[in-house]
């Protein structure tokens, strides 16, 4: 490489014993980017009919729960649903909001929560136990959601019924989707389910 004439040699340079260059620090990626939002920001907020519909979509979703409930005499709507609820409602394109993770995802960690309670009984321990193992379940099976986690968790900590529980929590979930499945046609609403197995 030719050198500036401009630039006066330093005697390390003429001897050769110039220090070698510091090496050059690789630079920290930037997080990526998706189409029409910067990265690092919250995505923006949904159109207020978006809003709207997807709002009404859970209350019709959960307090469809409240009243099947209410006229069997059975408890249909527990706190896992609700967070259910949110994902295929809210966040309808996420695969841990579709039919396959939502109903299966419920199932396998109910299943999951009575193997710990047949092992282990009821406990906080086994709670907890139980809670960490429906991940992995999930995972296996390929069907990930997340609220389901905690439908093992309460498995464990109340010891309801197998066969009532399951039944009931499969016919609770799929009703949810079936509500999300209707609401997803509606103009204003993001289309649900993006796939169903």
């Amino acid at each position: 490489m030719a050198r500036d004439p401009e630039v006066p040699v330093t005697t390390e340079e003429s001897l050769g014993t110039a220090p070698a260059p510091a090496p050059a620090v690789p630079a920290q990626p930037a997080p990526a980017a998706t189409p029409g939002r910067p990265a690092g920001k919250a995505p923006p907020r949904p159109a207020a009919l978006t809003i709207a519909v997807a709002t009404a979509g859970s209350v019709v979703g959960l307090v469809l729960l409240v009243a099947i409930g209410a006229w069997l005499d059975q408890v249909w709507l527990i706190p896992p649903l609700a967070a259910s609820s949110a994902l295929v409602f809210g966040a309808p394109a996420l695969p841990l909001a579709q039919p396959r993770s939502v109903i299966g995802g419920q199932v396998l960690s109910a299943l999951t929560g009575f193997a710990v309670l047949a092992v282990a009984g009821s406990s906080t321990w086994g709670a907890g136990v139980a809670g960490g193992l429906a991940l992995g379940v999930m995972m296996l099976a390929r069907t990930p959601h997340s609220p389901a986690a905690a439908t093992a968790v309460i498995v464990v900590a109340q010891s309801p019924d197998p066969l009532l529980f399951l039944v009931l929590l499969a016919a609770a979930a799929t009703l949810l989707v079936v509500v999300g499945t209707a609401t997803g046609r509606l103009r204003a609403a993001p289309n649900y389910p993006t796939y169903w197995w």
